[in-house]
């Protein structure tokens, strides 16, 4: 709280502190209360907050109108620098190791409608890519820094609600990297696929990073190929193994590591599954009415069913026969003396699944590149393998973010400056928890 008040300098009218309100807000939201957080006096109702905060606090204290000042005075401070400096000087006291940074985005669907901001440097709440599976609400996208050693969030940002994985970790990248060019100790940016691209190569070589190649490039899958073929694995533990590749790739010199591990193997038999059953859903679909059709001749039906078949790789599309349909100069039933005047044919033909070529698949969806181009002698095979592991670090912060007990209904409010600003006490609340947790563990 005292840290907050230094940044947020309180005014003497005031009955409670920024630093207080916002630590009532991390108290009430951290709590799993299961109150909105307009409801925050009924959830301080019965709390001693004389030992909470100091007394004479008392619970309307924290009414919405307060609340509703602190945000607004956050967002007027600057929520990304205020949690930054908050983040910097808890990590230097808690003594974090800081190596490893993980670095990811989600989506945080706001329900109702929002007020229009006259700030321009407000974020825009807007339909975009949801993660939430809630194409139908407007958004706000936020991009969370952890650290490896306890997932303890370092930097966050919200971004308009339409901003790609993509432009956040070109501009991620280039902080970083202008941050941390020459410190002593090294630091690695580790993230997914969305990190690497032709455009972002000359920056990421001016800095450490560990990520998962993207699917798209070719050489990416020939790598995985010579890696099967080759089939010298070397194991990093029980599940986990992987083989090393030294190769130059957007001018740059790279190390690239095939891994393959259990949990993969059982997700990419699962992913095959899938995409089988919907394939075979489509192409039945497809071929029901292409049964349906009468072709002038019987080669225009053979040629219409090698169309069919190439729309899916893992199903074979095999004629049975075809049957010739006679058609009369007239209509209804025709004499028997009626002239013929043309015979038209129908394909009959079945779907069978190709499973030589779904085994053959199986271990290349189980494989994954991972790439960095920092030196071997510096960060080892299986060090670089268990760092993007930590990945889950902060998967698991915004599970916490997202969990349904936690801040519930918050985003209710509705100007674009609250919003952003409730975002930043929300991480500062995972801050916090983490933090602790981490503690806890050491003990």
């Amino acid at each position: 709280m005292n840290m907050i008040d230094r940044h947020l300098v309180p005014d003497d009218q005031e009955v409670i502190t920024p630093g207080e309100a916002v630590a009532g807000m991390i108290l009430h939201g951290g709590g799993f209360a299961q109150r909105p957080l307009s409801l925050t006096p009924q959830c301080f109702a019965n709390k001693p907050l004389d030992l909470l905060f100091r007394e004479g606090i008392e619970a309307e204290m924290f009414n919405r109108f307060k609340l509703g000042r602190t945000l607004d005075e956050v967002y007027t401070y600057g929520c990304d620098l205020l949690f930054e400096e908050l983040a910097r000087a808890i990590c230097a006291h808690a003594g974090l190791d800081l190596r490893f940074n993980h670095l990811d985005t989600t989506s945080s669907a706001l329900t109702g409608e929002s007020v229009p901001d006259r700030d321009e440097h407000a974020i825009r709440l807007t339909h975009g890519y949801s993660k939430d599976h809630r194409p139908d609400l407007k958004q706000a996208v936020v991009e969370l820094l952890v650290s490896q050693d306890g997932g303890v969030p370092l930097v966050r940002k919200s971004w308009d609600g339409n901003t790609s994985d993509t432009q956040v970790f070109q501009e991620r990248a280039e902080a970083w990297r202008c941050a941390f060019q020459d410190t002593p100790t090294p630091r690695y940016l580790v993230a997914d696929a969305k990190l690497y691209c032709e455009d972002q190569a000359a920056h990421l070589a001016q800095l450490g990073f560990i990520t998962r190649m993207p699917a798209t490039l070719k050489v990416g899958s020939q790598v995985i190929s010579q890696a099967l073929q080759q089939d010298t694995w070397e194991p990093v533990d029980d599940d986990t193994r992987y083989q090393p590749l030294a190769l130059g790739h957007d001018g740059m010199a790279q190390r690239w590591l095939v891994v393959s591990s259990r949990a993969a193997r059982a997700r990419a038999e699962a992913t095959l599954n899938n995409a089988t059953q919907r394939e075979y859903a489509a192409i039945t679909q497809q071929l029901f009415h292409l049964q349906a059709q009468r072709f002038c001749a019987p080669e225009a039906a053979q040629e219409a069913l090698p169309a069919l078949a190439k729309r899916g790789p893992y199903h074979r599309v095999e004629s049975a026969h075809l049957t010739p349909y006679k058609r009369y100069a007239g209509k209804g039933r025709p004499p028997p003396r009626t002239p013929l005047q043309a015979i038209e044919w129908q394909i009959q033909a079945q779907v069978h699944a190709d499973d030589e070529t779904l085994e053959q698949d199986k271990p290349a969806q189980a494989c994954d590149v991972l790439g960095t181009h920092i030196a071997a002698s510096e960060l080892s095979h299986a060090a670089v393998i268990v760092a993007y592991k930590g990945q889950a670090q902060v998967d698991g912060g915004f599970r916490f973010l997202k969990d349904p007990l936690f801040f519930v209904s918050s985003l209710f409010v509705k100007k674009p400056n609250r919003i952003e600003g409730l975002l930043m006490v929300m991480t500062l609340a995972f801050l916090v928890y983490s933090v602790t947790q981490r503690r806890l563990r050491k003990q």
